[in-house]
């Protein structure tokens, strides 16, 4: 067909508008498509099990504050208070799938002043400050090993064992100091009439962290699982019995579990089994590992 021929320029005008058009619906959908992409990559925080770590933090801070008002009886159960919080927290995240990244950073950091800062700075206010440079080498090195305890955890959380802990978790570190504190201010004991034993049992909760003993960690415990009755009833006749008091109670429980690890490595090592759940390398895990 000519260009000159009658017509054409219609013909031809049509087809740039047509072009026009078409450019313009893809260069529409592009951009639709790169809002699309930019609102996927917005993340928000989960609410629910952040409260929850952020309470055990609290737990952690109030205890603190208490130790320096002297109130070493509310200063200790903020600890107990903060370990029934971090129990929770990664439970409430797996039940209700909102597990991330950033919770789990949330948690260690939580963590290492709930379990580790706060019970190492009561210890010191309450009994240890008495021994001069003893008594802040015994907080410091509970404190770093709570530390090098949540360090190694997070780095080894791919090659671990899920049923056991490498060492003694922080948490139950935190109880044994924080209960002996409670059951000798219930008993009117100040701290300095049991400021060596206070260094014992801190030195003891600190160093235990960073061996590689197994501690069981109650992981493959499954929430979701039904289960007989009478579990039930014993659970609630626990609860009873450490209501009778709960400072014996719960400390005679934390000692017993603070034992329990090397009860297991001695029964290993005399049937000649590995004694240990992974390496104590603190190297970057291999990806090939056993998942947690």
């Amino acid at each position: 067909m000519a260009l000159g021929a009658p017509g054409s320029g219609v013909r031809v005008a049509q087809a740039l508008a047509y072009t026009r058009r078409m450019e313009d619906f893809k260069n529409s959908q592009s951009a639709a498509g790169d809002a699309g992409v930019v609102r996927k990559r917005r993340k928000g925080i989960y609410i629910l099990p952040n409260l929850f770590t952020l309470a055990a933090l609290f737990g952690g801070f109030y205890g603190i504050v208490m130790a320096m008002n002297g109130r070493y009886d509310l200063a200790t159960v903020g600890i107990f208070c903060a370990m029934v919080l971090d129990a929770l927290d990664g439970r409430v995240a797996r039940l209700t799938n909102t597990q991330s990244a950033f919770g789990e950073q949330m948690d260690s950091l939580s963590d290492m002043v709930s379990f580790g800062a706060a019970p190492a700075l009561i210890a010191y206010e309450w009994a240890l400050k008495g021994l001069g440079r003893w008594g802040w080498i015994a907080a410091f090195v509970y404190c770093a090993c709570a530390a090098l305890r949540l360090a190694r955890f997070n780095v080894n959380t791919t090659v671990v064992d899920r049923r056991w802990f490498q060492g003694l978790p922080s948490p139950a570190a935190a109880a044994l100091v924080a209960g002996f504190i409670w059951i000798m201010t219930e008993a009117g004991i100040k701290g300095g009439d049991v400021s060596w034993i206070t260094f014992a049992v801190a030195l003891y909760a600190g160093l235990t962290m960073v061996t590689n003993v197994p501690f069981y960690s109650f992981k493959d415990i499954q929430m979701k699982r039904s289960v007989p009755f009478a579990v039930i009833v014993l659970i609630a006749l626990g609860i009873a019995a450490i209501n009778i008091s709960p400072p014996h109670i719960l400390f005679g429980l934390f000692v017993a579990y603070g034992l329990s690890g090397y009860v297991v490595y001695a029964v290993r090592k005399a049937r000649g089994q590995q004694t240990s759940v992974i390496s104590t390398s603190t190297d970057e895990p291999d990806e090939r590992g056993l998942h947690r």
